[in-house]
């Protein structure tokens, strides 16, 4: 789990599985007692205000449909290039050993 922490002087954070900060990108991997959870609506909603997307999948379909799973997570990211920039001046980097 990762501690999603609002600004210090609010002094109160969410608890959340999965955070992606660079895209705003909250993934949680829940049973069955999230199903009608109030404190989850209210959490999701904050989050929602705060310019975060929230993406809740069940414990049976990260288990049972991991490629399905995987599919949508990688649908709500946008189609850039990576964020790292490519090592020598666009060559790839030297395979292990090699100079």
């Amino acid at each position: 789990m990762t501690t999603l922490r609002v600004s210090a002087k609010d002094g109160w954070y969410y608890i959340v599985d999965f955070v992606c900060r660079e895209q705003r990108l909250v993934i949680e991997v829940d049973g069955g007692q999230h199903a009608t959870d109030k404190r989850d609506a209210i959490r999701d909603r904050w989050l929602a205000e705060h310019r975060y997307r929230v993406l809740r999948f069940w414990n049976n379909d990260v288990l049972g449909n991991t490629e399905g799973v995987l599919e949508l997570i990688a649908g709500a990211l946008p189609d850039e290039s990576p964020p790292h920039p490519p090592a020598f001046g666009g060559r790839p980097l030297p395979a292990s050993g090699e100079r």
